[in-house]
């Protein structure tokens, strides 16, 4: 149908085009439609009452289509006639939902959330912000078949996205990084979403270099109805059932929404993980007037995931990639000793002011309460000191390391030094034979450990406890957008966070015991070795071994807290404004932001390693970090025509490091990272002697803020039937720091266990490609390809300190500072940074018949994937003896082979997927499959290096050694896997 002139010509005086566009089964506004005019530059998009108008825009004359589009519905192509000197009024124009795009969408998120929900120090480092992935092809391209492989978009963790619900900032002050498994399983209320790619310009937030995604969970802007779900799967979950309702803006003004949810699972494709996850969505919003609306959103998704670890290629072989070390029976059953607890409910009120047709302002408190749990199994330590088997220690008893891939139970562990002792071939194989056949954690030992010591009268030698953090926040923010002009747009947003967090160990289980000794056993030891001028006392060992000196030898229980318990404060205070600038040629926009970040630590232990109080003890505040950050960006958009664009964006800003990166050791002490790198700099200016770290002067932080410069331009296309974009992109990241922990052997002049890792002054570089393209070959076969190609790159040599608390840590040498010791510059720089493959490419396709059911397949190549190295390795440590002199017999050449990176295989996964849907009276039927590496391909998704031989003698005999005993730790990507989804919407 035509719509002429006729239809409405409200104004002789000027040429115009106007409408208002509505949902086709609820008749609700919708607002972010974009109709534009085929075949020119011209655009427009819908307010928020559903109206556009291309006032003030030169029109073209005559015959024209008018396409009208929105995610998630099916787009509309309207032939019309533009008459000079009248204005063509398309009065109320409705939009069906696309039942498929519906599919997809169940898809992509029933998919990657086994990966959204992963934790923090898990491989997966999810692909945030692409759940809703728009139509742009290489991003759901990375959201759906190359997240299986923690493919990182340009290479950046999710720390690098910014996730906001309903306007407010859920990444984590921790850590940076969102935590998805808080609104985990509630995907039926996810689906308005907002996604702005990299640093283009975003109507909420200044942003971040991965995107950000704002998920309205506002209850008036969901469409009117039901569902109910049923999946089925072999991945993390092997169930899960869903139910939702949408009442839709009643007539009254109300308006509410309700979402159930469970996902369970006694183990998915790794052994032993168990999945046991709820979910609980409500909100309500109340329409006062056409200017006013109050919602309140509340969800609680309470969920338990049992969890794996990464594996040596000796225990690959022997067990496969399904093995996970961490569970064994009891009572019959899988029992995981890593189980990850998240408890974590948000409130949200959200005020909307339409201040006139043209100016919002939104108004959001949030609140955010809770815990975050990971349990393990407190053995005192044993593995800090004896790899072969058994020790006594105080009121323990005799224990044994739990970990059933401990180096003293693998076949290697016997074979392991020929120059030094015979090989027991017997002992190998035997070994062999009893993991292959066991190879479990013995709950049962440890139990009968527990029980004869309570017969005897003495504490537990083996507890389960928890690591946990409960976080309380809040967050205030106001958001406002106003269109200034037909051609310039406002928005603006200023936002406080406060947070106090609690962080603790907490028991949970005395495993038959009768209480556990509050005491580091490790630190109640001194080796032999130390000289007699430098040993310490038995009263100087017992102060030192006390987690609390104000509670000495406290014996704990089930829901005590012991070893460690500090608080953290932290607040942080924002501002962001932008402009944006559309005109016929060119769209631009600019933006700046301001932000001031402290943290300050509380000890409630005062550590025996650490006493006192204050900047240098445990006990009591900390130093106060301040961080002032600023930034800004902009881009612009080119139309060369109306199907061919031009899109480039830049920026440079500076960001505060996180809390996890701001302390030294939080667990222990009060000192910050800004103190390590004044007494290193004091040290070389010779203001510090002897370790004093007293004397360093108190001022402004030096810690540095991220320092963060970008640019991206990109190339797109967009035809009736091809649609392409081609993006280059440089980034670099400087100034950064990152914390790890882990157990040596290799440190010089020292025999050390447990160390912290401390790398500051991290540069990265990240350069690349992406390329997305589909041809639409007929209205039912489309084809589409993805690429990335990219090099993510250490950019310089970091400066390294370790700390440890052990006794044989000695603070004479060069750059000591009280158990924190300086190695100088870490050798990193040109060293690729892991985290997934650095390439991937996709061709797939798609078919789609009118009778809706729709079928696809895509083959998926993934390359340069690389080992997470080990900076200690590469260190001033890794050439020199115990007495901290050069190794004489050091081989540059072999060395360099020995520090080169891994890079693993290169694989191709096929993935296939396909749906149907029937339309039942009012009833939408349907159902959704994918079957994933069709092929059951093995392959790597990550791995770490070993620091523990991170010396060259040490590392020379482990590359000698037909299976080394602590070879690099992998982790591997599941075979083939399914994901089956039947719904009903009503």
């Amino acid at each position: 149908m035509i719509f002429l002139s006729s239809v409405a010509m409200t104004n002789a005086q000027q040429t115009g085009l106007k409408g208002k566009i509505v949902d086709a089964s609820s008749n609700e506004n919708l607002t972010q439609v974009l109709i534009t005019i085929e075949g020119t530059l011209l655009s427009a998009t819908t307010n928020n009452l559903g109206e556009f108008d291309f006032g003030g825009v030169q029109l073209p004359l005559g015959e024209q289509i008018a396409v009208i589009s929105k995610d998630g519905y099916i787009t509309k192509r309207f032939p019309i006639i533009i008459n000079e000197g009248s204005v063509l009024d398309l009065k109320t124009i409705d939009l069906n939902y696309d039942v498929n795009q519906e599919q997809i969408q169940i898809g992509t998120i029933s998919l990657t959330d086994n990966e959204l929900d992963e934790g923090d120090d898990d491989a997966s480092a999810n692909v945030s912000g692409l759940l809703q992935a728009s139509r742009d092809v290489f991003l759901s391209a990375a959201a759906f078949d190359f997240s299986a492989t923690f493919f990182r978009p340009r290479g950046l963790g999710n720390e690098n996205a910014k996730v906001l619900i309903n306007g407010i900032e859920m990444n984590k002050l921790n850590d940076g990084r969102p935590q998805w498994s808080n609104w985990g399983g509630l995907n039926d209320v996810q689906r308005n979403q907002e996604f702005s790619m990299g640093i283009s310009a975003n109507d909420y937030t200044f942003g971040d270099l991965a995107g950000s995604t704002n998920i309205i969970m506002r209850a008036s802007q969901y469409r009117q109805g039901g569902r109910l779900s049923y999946a089925a799967s072999n991945r993390s979950y092997t169930g899960r059932i869903m139910g939702s309702y949408s009442s839709g803006l009643m007539s009254n003004g109300w308006a509410y929404t309700i979402s159930l949810a469970r996902r369970m699972g006694n183990e998915g494709y790794i052994e032993g993980t168990l999945y046991d996850a709820n979910s609980i969505f409500a909100a309500v919003e109340k329409k006062i007037n056409d200017q006013h609306s109050i919602n309140v959103t509340s969800f609680y998704t309470p969920n338990r995931r049992g969890r794996s670890t990464a594996i040596t290629e000796e225990v690959f072989r022997l067990k496969g990639r399904q093995y996970n070390p961490n569970w064994g029976y009891f009572d019959g059953e899988k029992k995981n000793s890593r189980v990850r607890e998240i408890e974590e409910p948000v409130f949200m009120l959200n005020h909307f002011w339409n201040i006139s047709d043209k100016t919002t302002l939104n108004t959001n408190v949030g609140y955010q309460t809770g815990k975050i749990g990971n349990s393990r199994i407190d053995n005192g330590g044993t593995e800090l000191r004896n790899f072969n088997g058994v020790d006594y220690y105080p009121g323990g008893g005799a224990s044994q390391d739990t970990n059933p891939i401990h180096p003293s139970f693998l076949p290697s562990s016997f074979l392991s030094r020929p120059n030094l002792t015979p090989l027991d071939f017997q002992k190998a194989f035997l070994a062999q034979q009893e993991f292959i056949r066991n190879g479990q954690l013995d709950w049962n030992q440890l139990i009968q450990t527990n029980q004869l010591n309570s017969q005897r009268g003495v504490n537990s030698t083996y507890i389960l406890y928890e690591d946990r953090i409960d976080d309380t926040q809040w967050t205030f923010n106001s958001i406002l957008n106003s269109q200034l002009t037909d051609n310039i747009t406002l928005n603006a947003a200023l936002n406080y966070r406060t947070l106090k967090s609690e962080n603790f160990a907490e028991v949970t289980d005395l495993l038959g015991g009768r209480g556990f000794l509050d005491v580091d056993l490790f630190g109640a030891q001194q080796d032999n070795d130390v000289a007699p001028e430098d040993r310490l006392s038995a009263e100087e060992l017992a102060d030192r071994a006390q987690s609390d000196l104000r509670n000495r030898n406290r014996v704990v229980g089930v829901g005590d807290r012991y070893d460690y318990n500090y608080e953290i404060d932290a607040d942080v205070v924002s501002g962001f404004a932008q402009a944006q600038f559309k005109y016929n040629r060119v769209d631009f926009f600019v933006g700046a932001n301001v932000s001031q970040t402290s943290y300050q630590r509380n000890g409630l232990f005062e550590n025996g390693y650490f006493p006192g109080e204050g900047r240098l003890g445990s006990f009591g505040k900390s130093d106060k970090l301040e961080f002032t950050n600023y930034g800004a960006k902009g881009g612009f958009t080119y139309k060369i025509n109306g199907r061919n664009l031009i899109d480039i964006n830049g920026t440079y800003f500076t960001k505060a490091p996180t809390i996890r990166n701001s302390f030294a050791n939080s667990r222990q002490n009060n000192r910050t990272i800004d103190q390590l790198i004044r007494a290193e700099r004091a040290f070389e200016e010779q203001e510090v002697l002897d370790g004093n770290l007293e004397s360093i002067r108190i001022g402004s932080s030096e810690q540095e803020s991220e320092k963060v410069q970008s640019f991206d331009a990109s190339y797109i296309l967009r035809t009736p039937k091809l649609k392409a974009r081609l993006t280059g992109y440089y980034t670099k990241i400087e100034d950064a720091t990152e914390l790890s922990f882990f157990f040596t052997q290799a440190i010089s002049g020292s025999d050390v266990g447990f160390v912290q890792e401390i790398l500051t002054g991290v540069d990265k570089q990240h350069i690349g490609a992406e390329l997305g393209i589909e041809y639409q070959i007929t209205p039912t076969i489309k084809l589409k390809g993805a690429a990335a190609i990219g090099q993510f790159t250490y950019a310089n040599d970091p400066d390294l300190f370790v700390a440890s608390t052990s006794s044989d840590f000695l603070g004479e040498t060069t750059g000591n500072l009280d158990r924190v010791r300086y190695f100088g510059k870490s050798s990193l720089e040109d060293y690729r940074i892991a985290g997934g493959p650095q390439n991937a490419a996709q061709f797939g396709f798609e078919y789609r018949d009118p009778k809706f059911w729709w079928f696809g397949a895509t083959a998926n190549y993934f390359s340069n994937a690389y080992i997470d190295v080990s900076p200690f390795a590469r260190s001033s440590n890794f050439n020199q003896d115990v007495d901290g002199l050069p190794f004489n017999d050091y081989d540059e050449n072999i060395a360099r082979e020995l520090l080169r990176q891994e890079q693993f295989d290169d694989y191709i996964l096929v993935n296939a997927v396909g749906g149907k849907s029937w339309k039942v009276k009012d009833y939408y039927i349907g159902f959704f499959a994918t079957i994933n590496n069709i092929f059951d391909k093995e392959y790597r998704t990550g791995g770490f290096e070993q620091a523990r031989n991170a010396n060259y003698r040490l590392a020379l005999e482990e590359a000698q050694r037909d299976t080394p005993v602590f070879g690099p730790r992998y982790f591997y990507g599941f075979g083939t896997s399914y994901y089956l989804n039947v719904y009903v919407r009503f």
